[in-house]
């Protein structure tokens, strides 16, 4: 993978992290009710209201975003870069995973849309972890060869 697809991939887990991090943290009540926005709510039909685990996840996506952001500005550091993929995997495999057991709350629409937009964060992830095409060793590798 490029440098530049790298780095326009981690962009993008950036603003999806720091979109959701900033909703689910700072406006919890609101980031419940409608979340994810769009006219969809897929929330409340989990449960009720929780401001503490509401703001765990604006927390949870909120670091994920600062490392994403971290990981885009260093884009040629493929060991960061593959890092940063792992730690969206750790969390984004469980998160689908917990999804596809519970879609029997949700219509046709809202079940295809979670699937795909949690499948994305996976599939994101893995491409992050795995050197497609970039062949040349990270600045890093070359002075670990050196030494």
């Amino acid at each position: 993978m490029s440098v530049t697809a790298r780095r326009v991939l981690l962009l993008l887990l950036a603003a999806l992290g720091a979109y959701v991090g900033i909703w689910a943290y700072f406006l919890t009540g609101s980031w419940y009710r409608s979340f994810p926005g769009f006219g969809l709510r897929w929330l409340p039909v989990l449960g009720p209201y929780n401001e503490h685990l509401s703001k765990d996840v604006g927390a949870l996506y909120l670091a994920l975003a600062v490392l994403s952001a971290c990981a885009a500005y260093a884009a040629r550091d493929r060991r960061l870069s593959a890092v940063t993929g792992l730690t969206w995997l750790v969390f984004s495999v469980p998160h689908l995973i917990f999804h596809v057991r519970h879609l029997d709350m949700y219509g046709t629409r809202d079940q295809i849309l979670n699937v795909v937009a949690l499948g994305l964060f996976v599939v994101a992830g893995a491409v992050l972890t795995v050197p497609v095409g970039d062949r040349r060793p990270a600045a890093r590798d070359r002075d670990d060869a050196r030494r």
